[in-house]
């Protein structure tokens, strides 16, 4: 990797990863990341914002030796997940004069995970300054946008905002800024679903004291740069409202091909309808796929054939997901098919207490499906469409 320019004296110093594949052994990354760190050099100071996941460590360190950076004096961690501050012993062992900068809740973290000298930490407060010369780092505490000591960094006479892992997004590409915003759009938002979609009321109260910052740049920890950064702060205001569209999800497993043709005729019922429905297989479901989804939906639809006494494993698994990452649903409902017993959509109901949603009647029926239990999906259909409508959700 190559360390570049970003303003004069600010240069992204990170890594890009193109061979990762999956992120905490749980999110999908079908195009790699990127591990952003910046070097801020001031006048009298430098600082460093941010290191690298502990992988991609070499990286780092040969951007620094490359670019002749013989001192660094502060080392500002916005947030102590190892993706961020994974290096950051090694950047202490080379540069032993470097003092860490951030808040309490993340110098406790930072202390536990890496089992770092507490004594070479400064802790900051919310909307403290650090001098750099000629340069000015202010810090703002964003707890829970993601983990509870996270915090931004704004670069003052810049004008460029660090702002962690906000607006970012998982990808490793060449293009140090974003130049395609369709796609940055799409990207965003699903990194949004799968790792910001929790702590949306969080983040909707951090939005508008970002948007009065005088702001040229935001450099997130992962993608590009926005050299606009009204557009990502757009679409975070309006993933992160209570608006929602006249959608309808449906993740479904089928065993035998009786749920399989319930949602097939579900899907059609509510297509005719005029409502836009996008159903997830999850036996080949990308699950970051399954979140982006659920980011705008009015409505949740699970589709479960009954193993033993509930519902199927992966579906248990799909609505644990859900129900975690707090989507703004208004409403779910449980269809499926079942032999000799079972509580499938009891145990579904159960699972989403997470999300305030109404529940609709669901239509379990034993064995397949019959005229009489098409009849009974035409009427959830009917059911979900005067939800919506009733809503004023189109």
């Amino acid at each position: 990797m190559v360390s570049r320019e970003i303003t004069k004296g600010v240069y992204w110093v990170g890594a890009l990863d193109f061979d990762r594949r999956i992120f905490d052994e749980l999110i999908p990354l079908p195009d790699g990341t990127s591990y952003n760190s910046y070097l801020v050099r001031g006048s009298t100071k430098t600082a460093l914002i941010d290191t690298v996941d502990p992988a991609k460590e070499e990286d780092l360190i040969l951007n620094l030796i490359r670019l002749g950076v013989d001192r660094i004096d502060y080392v500002v961690i916005n947030h102590a997940e190892q993706d961020h501050s994974g290096s950051l012993p090694m950047i202490l062992e080379m540069y032993p004069g470097a003092k860490v900068v951030t808040n309490e809740k993340c110098k406790d973290l930072l202390v536990s995970l890496l089992q770092i000298d507490a004594g070479s930490v400064t802790v900051i407060k919310d909307g403290e300054t650090l001098s750099l010369g000629d340069r000015t780092l202010q810090f703002f505490l964003t707890p829970w946008t993601h983990w509870p000591e996270t915090q931004v960094t704004y670069l003052q006479e810049d004008k460029i905002l660090f702002p962690c892992d906000l607006f970012g997004y998982h990808v490793a590409s060449s293009d140090l800024y974003v130049t395609d915003e369709a796609d940055a759009y799409r990207s965003a938002k699903r990194y949004y679903a799968e790792i910001m979609m929790p702590f949306r009321n969080s983040i909707r109260g951090y939005i508008e004291k970002v948007r009065a910052l005088p702001l040229e740049m935001i450099a997130p920890s992962h993608g590009p740069i926005h050299r606009n950064p009204k557009f990502i702060l757009d679409a975070y205001a309006e993933w992160v409202s209570d608006d929602v569209k006249n959608e309808v999800v449906i993740p479904y497993v089928s065993m035998h091909g009786s749920t399989k043709k319930m949602v097939e005729h579900l899907t059609a019922a509510l297509i005719e309808r005029g409502i836009r429905v996008k159903p997830f297989n999850l036996t080949h479901t990308d699950i970051g796929e399954l979140a982006l989804s659920l980011v705008d939906a009015a409505t949740v639809v699970v589709g479960t054939p009954t193993v033993l006494f509930g519902p199927h494993p992966q579906v248990v698994y799909a609505t644990y997901l859900a129900n975690v990452l707090k989507p703004k649903v208004r409403f779910a409902t449980v269809i499926g098919s079942y032999g000799w017993g079972g509580k499938s959509a009891e145990t579904i109901v159960k699972m989403l207490d997470h999300v305030r949603v109404e529940v609709l009647e669901p239509v379990v029926i034993k064995g397949a499906p019959d005229e009489a239990a098409m009849v009974a999906l035409d009427r959830l259909a009917d059911e979900i469409l005067k939800k919506h409508k009733e809503s004023n959700i189109v």
